[in-house]
């Protein structure tokens, strides 16, 4: 890879070995996909939860933690996804002292290098949102699907060394969607009905995704009226990268590189796919369990706006849970804390359920929750959820904010 005076005095050492790391780690990458040199990222967001991490990822950071302030220190803005663990609450979850002791070490270290502790999936709604054109180094795929495609920015999905290795060096090698080559539509689709629950445009997502099925396509949606909020949005590429690993989609009229079909394909050239209600109610379909006992409902992944906060606290005032079913809604410590202002936290956990902050419910070590608190069956509106936490040894049961409620209520799946 072409190198410039910078970028070498980083490989030679001069600026300390976490950036040599770092510079060299990313070369290997660069060459890997073809890159021809580096672009500047102006911010970078890692993921790195701890039951990813282990014990030797953990030893991994400290290391780098304990060189000097000024080899340790990112570069650029850094950010953190969702962690493993509530401080708060995480012994009522019952996770162990020791995943909290792990997760600790993790913020440590972090925290030592300058990152920014954010525990947020949903940056883009809270911190620092991008700007069209902006070059960075995300991880998280629904930070990185709603950057490139809501907001314009240019990122690909980044594994947590990656990421690491842009906020050490404030750079990535320049392939995939740092190319507007890449950036153009490989397949269209037209949607024939209209998404109404949040659900429903998650379950578009993973339509989508499932049809397309690779990192290197770029779906291009047409054919829906209605306007979607940032929300919407959120969870449709949420479940679009869950589904087929896709990190960009434009819609037509509503993402900013696609106000017209015409300006980023050529029509003639990408045959129609139409994706109709019976595709939807397939897909709904493929997530059973009505009437049986519901043990946990989870709104989680990606976290909950304030809106969707609002929103849930609306359906639980002066509503009980079932005796047998928790609630668990998680969102951001940005929006907790305006929630816990604005009273909204309050009228949700009058409810009984729980609100649970800076955390991510499959990134906590959801299978040994689950067999700790006896939860198989889990209820959500996230089809991003629904889609991974199969893997975790839950039998999961898709639907739309209202139904999760009334299941939590009733203790079975209506």
């Amino acid at each position: 890879m072409k190198l410039n005076e910078e970028e070498q005095a980083m490989q030679n050492g001069e600026m300390g070995e976490p950036r040599r790391w770092a510079i060299e780690h990313m070369m290997r990458v660069g060459r890997f996909f073809d890159a021809e040199d580096f672009v500047e990222v102006t911010q970078a967001h890692i993921m790195a939860d701890t039951e990813s991490l282990g014990e030797s990822g953990i030893e991994f950071l400290e290391g780098i933690a304990a060189k000097p302030h000024s080899e340790r220190q990112v570069r650029i803005p850094m950010i953190t996804d969702p962690r493993g663990i509530d401080f708060c609450h995480y012994r009522r979850l019952k996770q162990t002292d020791l995943m909290a002791s792990l997760e600790q070490r993790a913020i440590d270290a972090f925290e030592a290098m300058g990152i920014l502790m954010t525990n947020t999936c949903i940056n883009y709604q809270t911190i620092m949102p991008p700007v069209r054109g902006e070059h960075l180094a995300f991880g998280d795929t629904g930070v990185v699907i709603y950057c490139n495609s809501v907001l314009g920015a240019y990122s690909n999905f980044e594994g947590g060394p990656s990421s690491l290795a842009a906020g050490l060096s404030g750079r990535t090698p320049r392939y995939g969607l740092h190319l507007e080559q890449n950036r153009r539509a490989t397949r269209r689709f037209r949607v024939d009905w209209e998404p109404v629950h949040l659900s429903d445009w998650g379950a578009l997502g993973g339509i989508i995704g499932a049809r397309s099925g690779s990192y290197w396509e770029v779906p291009l949606i047409e054919g829906i009226s209605t306007q979607p909020g940032s929300d919407e949005m959120k969870h449709m590429g949420a479940a679009m990268a869950s589904f087929g690993s896709i990190p960009l989609f434009h819609m037509v009229g509503v993402t900013p590189e696609a106000p017209t079909l015409e300006a980023v394909c050529d029509p003639q050239q990408i045959a129609v796919e139409i994706i109709s209600e019976a595709d939807r109610d397939a897909f709904f379909a493929r997530f059973g369990g009505k009437g049986e006992k519901v043990d946990v409902v989870v709104f989680s992944a990606p976290q909950l706006s304030l809106l969707e906060m609002q929103s849930l606290a609306e359906l639980l005032d002066d509503r009980k849970l079932h005796p047998d079913t928790s609630l668990l809604a998680v969102t951001s410590p940005v929006v907790a804390a305006d929630a816990r202002r604005m009273g909204l936290v309050e009228r949700i956990e009058g409810s009984g359920a729980l609100v649970l902050e800076g955390m991510c419910f499959y990134q906590s070590y959801a299978r040994e929750m689950g067999e700790a608190n006896g939860w198989k069956r889990l209820m959500t509106n996230s089809v991003k959820l629904a889609n991974i936490i199969g893997g975790y040894g839950y039998e999961p049961t898709l639907s739309n904010m209202e139904n999760c409620v009334a299941s939590a209520i009733a203790g079975e799946i209506v």
